[in-house]
């Protein structure tokens, strides 16, 4: 476990402790201290150590899915970097894995493709760490980790007990869980029920199953549908390129707003111009509806540019990048604040952010 103090008055110590350096965004202040927690038992011990000082903490992995204030943060930020796999059950047809919270959950996914275990090939590229994946429930072309996770391995505050909490009481919704709303659990591992096959899960989004050439329903070879999802993900700037600035970004940075049948009626209303909004059914008699159209058709295209060196990416648009890549956390928020009024403006639907948002808000 390595520890690193701010000094105020020295710049080259309030450039080491900047929290952009450790987010996709590269943006946010500095912290008061970093801890760099190598295992699940350095992150339990650095959390026991701040709640005993009584001081903030926050857990930072890959950075991927959060959004820090320029003003940075006024406590302890710890860099989970707990690595590693292990087999933990198996039977003739599927393998569980219990993953540490700090594995990039890109070599995950290559782990399970290479070793011959489907259900998140479609989830490749995506940036970030293992143990982020169940705090929104992580999905992407058709495939969601909610349908894998098993169990996910917490340090409870409340308590200071260590434990599992089961699949079932993880609250797990559209991009959201029990972990996303509170801050009582800090995730140390995740268990992951993965099937014995040299084949996809079958293959649910129509674009991913068009650049495939095949049906709605099929199912591919496993590194053909890595390596298809990693292109299309590449395409839309959503894998990440130190030579890509459209990768400075937390992906994509609202949700598909998910609307009542009356909300979705009165939504079809005010677009009767522009067409019918792409829209797919969602729980019991919702309707999730394309962020994505949402923001192009209330004028916000991609490569819309925001003040001081922020932007759309040219490349797809719900992602808001650092463009410049010396842009500014508030600039950032000003841009999402802008779409997010555009938007209610033209439809009436309001659009919420993605990623977690630390001392920043739209």
């Amino acid at each position: 476990m390595r520890d690193v103090y701010a000094q105020p008055t020295a710049d080259t110590e309030s450039a080491t402790l900047s929290l952009a350096r450790y987010t996709t965004l590269r943006l946010g202040g500095a912290a008061n201290r970093l801890v760099t927690a190598a295992s699940a038992e350095e992150i339990v011990q650095t959390v026991q150590e701040t709640r005993q000082r009584d001081e903030p903490v926050l857990l930072l992995a890959g950075g991927s899915n959060v959004v820090i204030g320029d003003i940075g943060f006024a406590g302890t930020v710890v860099l989970v970097r707990s690595r590693g796999l292990r087999v933990v059950a198996e039977d003739a047809d599927t393998v569980t894995v219990r993953v540490e919270a700090g594995e990039p959950w890109d070599d995950l996914v290559a782990t399970t493709v290479a070793n011959g275990w489907s259900g998140v090939e479609c989830l490749s590229g995506i940036p970030g760490s293992a143990g982020a994946t169940p705090i929104q429930n992580v999905g992407a072309y058709g495939q969601e980790v909610a349908e894998t996770v098993t169990a996910v391995q917490v340090y409870d505050r409340h308590d200071g007990a260590v434990g599992p909490i089961a699949a079932a009481d993880c609250g797990f919704a559209y991009r959201s869980s029990i972990f996303r709303h509170s801050d009582r659990w800090v995730v140390l591992s995740v268990d992951f029920r993965l099937r014995r096959s040299p084949l996809s899960t079958p293959v649910r989004y129509a674009e991913l199953a068009r650049a495939l050439g095949v049906e709605v329903g099929d199912r591919v070879p496993l590194a053909e549908a890595r390596d298809t999802v990693r292109a299309l993900r590449a395409g839309k700037g959503m894998v990440l390129d130190p030579a890509d600035p459209d990768t400075r970004s937390v992906g994509s940075f609202f949700t598909n707003p998910v609307l009542d049948r009356a909300g979705y009626e009165l939504l079809r209303e005010r677009a009767v111009d522009l067409g019918e909004p792409p829209a797919w059914p969602g729980a019991g008699d919702t309707v999730k509806i394309s962020a994505a159209w949402l923001i192009d058709k209330a004028g916000f295209a991609k490569g819309h540019p925001g003040p001081d060196g922020v932007a759309i990416s040219s490349k797809h648009t719900l992602a808001l990048t650092n463009r410049s890549g010396v842009a500014s956390t508030a600039a950032l928020v000003a841009l999402a604040r802008q779409i997010r009024d555009g938007v209610h403006d033209r439809f009436g639907v309001t659009l919420h952010p993605e990623p977690v948002l630390v001392n920043c808000a739209i």
